[in-house]
């Protein structure tokens, strides 16, 4: 069955196993309509904008992960701004939070996702939210300052706990999942698929990162996403149309394409 999704969160410019174009000739073969590619640090702004420029069904976003936040510089800042008003470029991120990693200082993290907080309240985008091992923190900062924004955003590839997710939705985020519902070790994330309410979930792949059962081991590639759908749907004992009309909904309502 082919259904019609859009891919909400990938970084098309990091997969290298196939060429781009066959890569986005099978998404569409399986129904995936449009793809947002994800910038994460000020040297790849370029190629998620040139992707989005250079294909009819890509879009992006500018941002800068926490793991790069060290990377950060007025100048980058000022390229997110000015790029919001580009008609393809769908939020601001992927901004957020990592203490598992700690690649960048925490507290260049927590003002680096401030900053681009503030930047999407001015310039009216919706958010692309990391957040791993910093629950508290990011509840905190979040309770801070979506009350400003008019477009809230979604915590993506979504692995944190019970609390931040009840919080995530009582503040109007959504919450992204991927093919880490269907590893084995990953109760606690289909516990979080339970919970969630469906106009508050969308899918993505991450590709290249966290290939769904059962391609374990290949490069992800948008094309999966159907895997994530179809696990939803039986975690939530749902008929996977259902899921299917669901999250297409609201990735339209958060993204505005």
């Amino acid at each position: 069955m082919t259904y019609r999704i859009i891919e909400t969160h990938c970084h098309l410019d990091y997969l290298k196993k196939r060429p781009l174009e066959d890569i986005l000739l099978e998404a569409k073969a399986q129904g995936i309509e449009k793809i947002i590619t994800i910038a994460v640090e000020p040297d790849n702004f370029d190629a998620a904008l040139e992707l989005a420029e250079n294909h009819q069904a890509v879009y992006f976003t500018q941002g800068i992960h926490p793991h790069d936040a060290k990377l950060f510089t007025e100048d980058a800042f000022l390229k997110i701004k000015e790029r919001a008003n580009h008609p393809k470029m769908l939020a601001v991120g992927e901004i957020g939070l990592d203490f598992h990693y700690d690649n960048s200082p925490r507290e260049i993290q927590a003002e680096v996702f401030k900053k681009q907080l503030e930047i999407a309240i001015e310039v009216n985008k919706p958010v692309v939210i990391h957040s791993r091992d910093a629950d508290e923190q990011t509840i905190t900062i979040l309770k801070e300052y979506a009350p400003k924004m008019n477009r809230k955003g979604v915590i993506h590839s979504f692995t944190s706990g019970p609390e931040l997710a009840q919080v995530a939705i009582d503040l109007g985020f959504c919450l992204g999942f991927n093919g880490i519902i269907t590893f084995k070790t990953a109760e606690n994330v289909r516990e979080i698929v339970e919970l969630c309410p469906l106009d508050k979930m969308i899918i993505e792949t991450d590709a290249p990162f966290l290939t769904p059962v059962p391609h374990r081991g290949k490069e992800n590639a948008p094309e999966y996403l159907p895997f994530i759908l179809e696990k939803i749907a039986e975690i939530k004992k749902l008929a996977p149309t259902e899921i299917e009309q669901a999250v297409y909904k609201n990735s339209v309502d958060l993204f505005k394409f």
